[in-house]
């Protein structure tokens, strides 16, 4: 792992709109290789603030290409941080079961995992509301060195 003494930060603000997911892919491809991620936990990583901004897009925006999403990314050598911030509708993140993964495929259903992959893919994932307007959700890795 890369010996960072000081934080790095990197920002991206895009519309909400299925299209900018490459965008945010990359973005967020990018900032973890330079932290010094191998390629499968730089692609948890980006697989993990996929899965978010599409909710944002789904839920807090309703498809609506009219909001934004904004990507902080912050690290040093012990932890990679990605706080992903809307102001789209509030969403209480405790209210969301833990799936029956059982029930789940036997049923075939599609989607509806997004939270259970953030987690199982993320050291952290935290959700907030910083002020009446703004959510947040913060994704934390932690760098093994």
């Amino acid at each position: 792992m890369n010996t960072l003494n000081k934080n790095i930060r990197k920002r991206i603000t895009v519309k909400s709109t299925t299209d900018n997911l490459s965008t945010i892919r990359d973005f967020v491809k990018s900032a973890a290789r330079d932290a010094g991620f191998d390629q499968d936990t730089s692609s948890k990583i980006v697989l993990a603030a996929d899965e978010a901004c599409t909710n944002i897009i789904k839920h807090a925006y309703r498809f609506s290409t009219k909001g934004k999403i904004g990507i902080n990314i912050s690290y040093n050598n012990k932890k990679f941080s990605v706080a992903i911030t809307d102001n789209g509708s509030h969403f209480n993140s405790s209210s969301i079961p833990e799936p029956n993964l059982k029930k789940y495929y036997q049923e075939r259903r599609v989607g509806g995992l997004g939270m259970f992959l953030m987690k199982r893919l993320m050291d952290e994932v935290k959700y907030s509301q910083p002020n009446e307007k703004q959510n947040k959700v913060t994704l934390v890795k932690y760098l093994h060195n």
